[in-house]
């Protein structure tokens, strides 16, 4: 098991300059532990620090999120008893993303999706292990496609121009995690960039407007990938959601102050009925949130 450096969240995020709409969601954010409760996976390829719901909690609180998408983590593995107490009490504030592996029941899928579960994340990304075996993904469509759950696709690099075929022949709907991770050093006419916003005009591709931190080519300058973001936002106004990544898990140094994530918020989409659609609108449509 290799242990990279994760430093854990900013110790003290400022309250946002902008108010976020009622019923705001952070699209993309973890939960860790506390790990006497819910220990991590013995096979994991990382070790982050403990950041258990409360600590989530708070920090939305300070951003003024109502709502939120909680992504199980590798470091848990396929063990979702975090993700469900969570969910349990959120009462339907919360929507989550699975692991779901090969081997999961059909049961376990139903118990998953009665929680709140409505999508399993499939990563190519090496820092978390081998890419699933085409035959793996099949598995696993099947076992989720009778619940219409999405997709969840992490990559990096040029990942996007490199799976695009394979991600149009998904038979579900897709959302693509931190903005694909491309490399802005390519610049935004970039292969990974082109493909992205070509899987977007397909109306059945989605994109999380996150990970500006981890994209950004001079952090702690973002402007880079805020102009992306800002791309993204007018090409697919309708498929665009927006999430934190609290708290921020296998970083290498700079760990982004939550406040100033949002506050690029007003650059990225500056009218404030934009904001909304993208904050409430396009996650209660794709998560499944009620009214």
């Amino acid at each position: 098991m290799t242990t990279p450096f994760n430093p854990g969240p900013h110790p003290a995020p400022h309250a946002p300059t902008i108010e976020v709409p009622d019923d705001a969601c952070d699209a993309h954010c973890h939960i860790f532990g506390p790990t006497s409760r819910f220990p991590y996976a013995a096979d994991r390829t990382f070790t982050p620090p403990e950041a258990p719901l409360a600590d989530l909690q708070d920090l939305h609180r300070l951003l003024g999120f109502q709502r939120a998408v909680i992504v199980q983590s590798a470091a848990h593995g396929a063990d979702h008893r975090s993700l469900l107490a969570a969910l349990k009490e959120g009462r339907g504030r919360y929507r989550g993303v699975a692991l779901i592996r090969p081997d999961t029941s059909a049961a376990g899928v139903a118990r998953l999706h009665e929680a709140g579960v409505r999508g399993t994340r499939l990563h190519f990304t090496p820092h978390l292990g081998a890419a699933p075996a085409p035959e793996a993904i099949e598995a696993i469509i099947a076992l989720v496609r009778p619940y219409g759950w999405h997709i969840a696709l992490h990559v990096a690099g040029d990942g996007l121009a490199e799976h695009e075929d394979f991600i149009r022949s998904i038979p579900l709907p897709v959302v693509i995690d931190h903005m694909g991770r491309v490399d802005l050093h390519q610049g935004l006419d970039s292969p990974a960039v082109t493909a992205l916003r070509r899987l977007l005009d397909t109306g059945r591709v989605w994109v999380k407007l996150s990970g500006a931190d981890r994209i950004a080519t001079s952090p702690p300058d973002m402007c880079d990938s805020t102009a992306l973001a800002r791309l993204l936002a007018r090409s697919a106004p309708e498929r665009v959601v927006w999430g934190t990544d609290f708290p921020h898990p296998n970083t290498h140094g700079f760990v982004p102050d939550d406040g100033d994530l949002v506050d690029l918020l007003a650059e990225v989409v500056p009218a404030e009925a934009d904001r909304k659609r993208l904050l409430v609108d396009n996650p209660a449509e794709c998560f499944g949130f009620h009214a």
